[in-house]
Parts: C-alpha cells; structure tokens; sequence
C-alpha cells in the first residue's frame, strides 16, 4: 500500500486505520482494511473503546447529516410540489429524511404546542360541572352562574308562566271550529308537558332517594339499555361519594355484567370530562397524532381509486399522501408561531396556500392536465373533509368515554 492510498484510509478518531478490525464485531461478517463501515449491516469498523469525546462526536456528526437531510427535504416539499415523492419512489431516499418518521414528527410537535400552548388551560377554571343541570337522559341545560336556590326560583316561575298561558288558552273561545280545535290540542299538549315533568321530578327522586331500587328497576325493565344505565351512575358520581366501580357495585347491588360496566366508566369518563373541559381537550389532542397515521391509510385507499391507471403502487400514494400532510403541519406549526408572536390569526391564509400547493402537487406528481386534476382535486377534497369529521366525532366521543 503506498503513501497516498493509506492517507486515504486514515481518519479521525475511532475510524482511524489502526482501529480497524478484519471481522464485524456486530455480525461476523468479514473486513478489509478499506471498510469503514460492515457492508452487511452498516456498523463502524472499530475495535475502540468508546470515549465520551467519541460519543460527542458522533452526535455530532449525525446532527449535521440529519439537518442536511432534513434542509433537502423541507426545499423539495416547499419549493417543487410533488418532486420529492417522485424522487424518492424511484429509489433517491439517502437525500431526504423518512416520509413516515418526517410526518411523526411534525404531526408530535404540532400538538404538543397546541396542547401545552395555554389555548386550552383555562376551560378547566369554567367550572362546568355546577353549572349544568341534568334535564333528562343525558340531556343538560346550562345555568351560567346561577345559584341552587336561583335555579329553583326559575324553574318555579316557568311552571306558574306556563300555566298562566294554558289557563288563557281555555278561555278562549271563537267561531272557528278549527281553531276550536287547535287549541283543544294546545290542552293535550299542556297534559303531555306537565305528565313528563312529573315523571321526570319522580325518576330523579326515587333515584337519588333509594338508588338501590331504582338500580333493581332497571335490570327488571327489559327496555332499561345502555344509555339509562349511564344516567343512573352520571346522577350517582354527581350527588354521592361513589369513586369506583367496586364502591357502585357493593352499594347499589349493581350486577357485574359488561354492559353495567361500561355505562359506569363511561358515565365517569364523561363527568370528568365536564369537570376539566381543557385536561380532556388536550388529552384529545394528544391523541391525533396516532390518530393521524389510522387516517391516512384508509384516504390512500380512495387516492388509489382514483389514479387507478397509473402505474402507482398502494404504497406510493401513501408516500405521496405523508409528504402533502407533512407540508401542512409545517405551515400550521409557522402559523402558530405567528400568532402566538403578533397576535394574529393566519391559518386560513395557510390553509389556502396549503391547498394551491396541493393541486399543483397532484398535477406534476400524476402528470395530468388541468381539468381532470381539478375533478380528482374536488372529489378528494370531499372524501379527506367526510373522512377527517367522522374521525374527529369518533375520537371526541371515544375520548369522552375512556377519559
């Protein structure tokens, strides 16, 4: 080996020439002198003990290889739509960071600063929980600040104006057979809103006055499903000391069945999610990122559908699909920091540039004209919106069942 060749072997550190081994101490196979690294599995050729300074350097090293990676990446998303995921798919990848990982990422840091942004923290102090009344099945009305007894006083009044008004309608007496008639309904009427008052006032007493019983009812009735049993625990945790299932069980003499099961930790989950609005909200948040990577395949599908004629695998509408979502998250997250900086509100501005990109991405990366990108565009359009709504219903009311 002359002069020049072995100064071309020689490097830094744990790679210099007189740390190279002639077999991969990860995997056994096989080394030169020339081999930097195992061409099996990509572990350094280095028989040296490792150094703090060995660690520093390497971070290093992978710091700067990964901002290169990362500076291509946001370029290519940025400045040519649809580019990068053409390159990639036909194999230039060492160049750009992992599509995946990539929209991960972005997806983690967008939430983490919208939860812990302070948008949210201040609905726990609203103090939601006394302030609703229950009006029904898991049905409330809202008192703002209303005391106990100012509530009472209201409900008092409506019940005296509403028989004011029915009184009147009795009184009345015209011509009309028709409108005779009418205002015979408007006394059934009166009939059928009082009869489901009293039998409102009846069920939340004899549920709060002997919740054992009326427990026993409910088993008995064979109509009694799932959502009775969520009012009976709702009305439960809000008025008794009841803090788990056990405690319910022995003082109720609840059956151990997994519908009575369910409806308790459902109607626990739901209160608490009234009590601290803003924990459950970013609790949710928090959430959709994995949310996020359930959603997309199932897009794809349709993205698939729709470019069925090109020579595109599942897989390389899914690429396609994480860059585009990558870019919006990189737009949403600069909105964010604008706002939080200037006070001001830009993200429809964003979602706009977002969607001029996206169509200018969908005509180059599938090559076609205009106004067949401007149908496709349309129609997925509505399917990601459908998609995105029902998922965001799904896990608001997953999230408020399993709080």
């Amino acid at each position: 080996m002359d002069e020049g060749e072995e100064k071309g072997l020689i490097s830094r550190g744990r790679y210099e020439l007189k740390f190279r081994g002639t077999e991969c101490l990860n995997c056994g196979h096989p080394l030169g002198m020339s081999d930097k690294y195992c061409p099996n599995c990509a572990q350094a050729n280095s028989t040296k003990k490792l150094t703090i300074k060995d660690f520093f350097d390497e971070f290093l090293c992978n710091l700067i290889n990964y901002d290169s990676k990362l500076l291509a990446t946001l370029y290519a998303l940025l400045v040519k739509p649809g580019t990068i995921t053409r390159d990639y798919i036909k194999g230039k990848r060492v160049s750009y960071t992992n599509p995946f990982r990539f929209l991960l990422s972005l997806a983690f840091l967008y939430f983490l600063m919208v939860s812990y942004g302070g948008a949210f923290s201040n609905l726990d102090d609203l103090k939601l929980d006394e302030k609703i009344n229950q009006t029904g099945p898991l049905s409330f009305s809202f008192d703002g600040d209303k005391t106990a007894e100012e509530r009472k006083k209201d409900s008092i009044e409506s019940e005296v104006k509403l028989d004011k008004l029915f009184r009147g309608l009795d009184s009345i007496k015209t011509n009309n057979p028709e409108i005779d008639k009418g205002i015979q309904g408007l006394d059934t009427l009166e009939y059928f809103i009082k009869a489901q008052e009293l039998k409102e006032k009846q069920k939340d007493s004899f549920m709060t006055a002997d919740p054992r019983s009326y427990f026993q009812r409910l088993k008995e009735d064979p109509d009694s499903g799932f959502l009775k049993r969520m009012e009976f625990f709702f009305v439960q945790l809000r008025n008794d000391s009841i803090t788990s299932y056990a405690e319910a069980k022995a003082k109720y003499d609840i059956d151990d069945s997994w519908k009575t099961k369910l409806a308790f930790n459902a109607s626990k989950s739901s209160l608490r999610a009234w009590r601290q609005p803003g924990t459950w909200l970013n609790d949710t948040i928090a959430k959709l990122p994995f949310v996020i990577f359930f959603f997309l395949p199932i897009f794809t599908i349709f993205i698939s559908v729709v470019y069925i004629r090109k020579k595109y695998t599942y897989t390389d509408h899914l690429i396609f699909s994480f860059h585009n979502q990558s870019l919006l998250f990189i737009l949403l997250i600069l909105s964010w920091i604008i706002d939080s900086i200037f006070d001001w509100s830009t993200a429809i501005i964003f979602l706009l540039i977002f969607g001029v990109y996206l169509f200018q991405s969908m005509r180059k990366f599938y090559n076609q004209g205009f106004f067949k990108t401007s149908i496709k565009y349309l129609f997925l359009n509505s399917v990601f919106t459908f998609l995105a709504i029902i998922t965001v219903l799904l896990l608001g009311i997953g999230s408020v069942f399993t709080y």
